[in-house]
């Protein structure tokens, strides 16, 4: 019984998160030939002060992008 955690930043819809569920399912399937009532498939979101990239947070570096769109 495979398990798949997907730890992810606050911010999707509940319709994005469940495709991306559906999606993360069949791909184990596909590969492994696991069946799909069998995998479990969940997420953790992180709120974007308390996840980084390249020691920015995705709090910053998702106010940059908004504000570059903005002008």
């Amino acid at each position: 019984m495979p398990y798949v955690h997907v730890t992810l930043a606050e911010g999707r819809t509940l319709e994005a998160k469940q495709a991306l569920m559906a999606a993360v399912a069949e791909a184990v399937h596909t590969s492994i030939g696991s069946d799909l009532d069998s995998i479990r498939v969940w997420t953790t979101e992180i709120a974007p002060e308390e996840m980084s990239v390249g020691g920015v947070s995705l709090a910053e570096i998702r106010a940059r992008r908004a504000a570059t769109v903005d002008r």
